[in-house]
């Protein structure tokens, strides 16, 4: 079993920008992988500066080069201001210890809501919105934010995230000292087999994940793409871009995706009534027309808590 710690924040371009490469490892390797989800927290608080210097509309054209490169869905809309990330992450943290599992459902929830709605991660309301229209218990979750427990694994998950110093991410230019000690930038991947430990510093291409992944257990079996994107709805229920379909269709490990050939097979499915297209900022998520409820990831931490 090869353990793998997610390290990453929902404000992250980059992070969100990584889901096509992070659910092809998810179907190659199913359970052969245990995933886990620690919170970076990007900023408590937005300083004098920063508020007074936001810039809604340059904030929002950068991210149409994440578009452009990436695929995953944009709104490209400005913000109404800057907002801090930890409300939005103590909302994952505390999903994990209310039902270990469902705080990936959050941490997508809120993925999708921050980079294609008008979304302030630090607006309780907001979050609440958001999390409630992904079909989760928003009230249980918001709720909670503020309770101690929530409070003390927010800041174990913010400590580890800032043990990079000399690991391979930080050789490689992928940490940050924006706080003060070295940390992880979104969307670290370390992975852990028998002590052995290989890091995947921030921003990484599908191929960086496999290399390591294959060296550290050889002996893995992988999963081949689908034809159709049918089995890959059945599987990950909470519903998939057409970034992530395009990826996972694509064959073999150094894939060029084909988002114009995904968008014809999925909407192939939505003519037969066995998926439903569900808008999302310029794009779509696509779902099985029999989903109901998230919660696909669920599995996947149900081991490690």
């Amino acid at each position: 079993m090869i353990r793998a710690t997610l390290y990453t924040d929902p404000a992250c371009p980059w992070g969100y920008s990584a889901n096509p490469a992070l659910r092809v490892l998810e179907w190659w390797y199913g359970d052969q992988i245990e995933w886990r989800l620690v919170m970076i927290g990007l900023r408590d608080a937005v300083s004098e500066t920063a508020a007074r210097d936001f810039d809604g509309a340059a904030s929002a054209a950068r991210q149409g080069t994440f578009k452009q490169r990436y695929g995953m869905p944009f709104a490209l809309a400005p913000k109404a201001r800057a907002a801090s990330t930890g409300r939005g992450c103590r909302a994952v943290v505390a999903a994990g210890l209310l039902e270990p599992g469902t705080e990936w459902d959050v941490m997508r929830a809120l993925h999708l809501a921050n980079f294609t709605t008008p979304l302030l991660l630090d607006d309780d309301e907001l979050i609440r919105a958001a999390l409630a229209a992904a079909g989760l218990d928003a009230d249980a979750i918001v709720d909670r934010l503020d309770d101690p427990e929530v409070t003390a694994a927010y800041e174990r998950d913010k400590a580890e995230a800032r043990t990079a110093a000399g690991t391979a991410a930080e050789l490689q230019g992928k940490t940050s000292t924006s706080d003060g000690p070295v940390r992880y930038t979104a969307p670290s991947v370390v992975f852990e087999r028998d002590g052995q430990q290989l890091v995947a510093g921030g921003w990484q291409p599908l191929l960086a994940y496999d290399v390591l992944v294959a060296n550290l257990d050889p002996a893995l079996t992988r999963r081949e793409p689908p034809e159709t994107p049918q089995p890959l709805l059945e599987l990950f229920t909470q519903g998939l871009t057409t970034a992530e379909v395009a990826a996972l269709l694509a064959p073999g490990p150094d894939y060029v995706t084909d988002l114009e050939a995904a968008e014809r097979l999925l909407l192939q499915l939505v003519g037969t009534g066995a998926a439903i297209r569900i808008p999302a900022g310029h794009d779509a998520v696509w779902k099985t027309a029999t989903a109901v409820e998230p919660g696909s990831r669920r599995h996947a931490a149900a081991a490690v808590a």
